[in-house]
């Protein structure tokens, strides 16, 4: 029997994480240009490069997590793929 949730073990897969952290860095460079046009003032300013700050930190996140994963035995072939498989 296994142990955890429908969610946690869908998210075991390295795909299925990939697909997530991609979402988010493409929901934060959204946000960093929405931000950067529609806000006025430094409010603007500093949204948009709190936004890019955050979608640069999961670029990196996913860089390093990627690397790790190259070690193992999953046939992991990029975004991509995964995407093109799940349609």
């Amino acid at each position: 029997m296994a142990v955890g949730t429908r969610l946690s073990l869908q998210l075991a897969d390295f795909g299925t994480r990939s697909l997530v952290t991609h979402a988010l860095m493409a929901l934060g460079f959204v946000g960093a240009v929405v931000s950067g046009l529609f806000v006025d003032g430094q409010l603007g300013i500093v949204s948009m490069a709190a936004f890019i700050n955050f979608t640069a930190g999961l670029w990196i996140c996913q860089s390093i997590h990627s690397l790790g994963n190259a070690a193992t035995e999953e046939d992991y072939q990029g975004v991509l793929k995964e995407i093109l498989n799940r349609v």
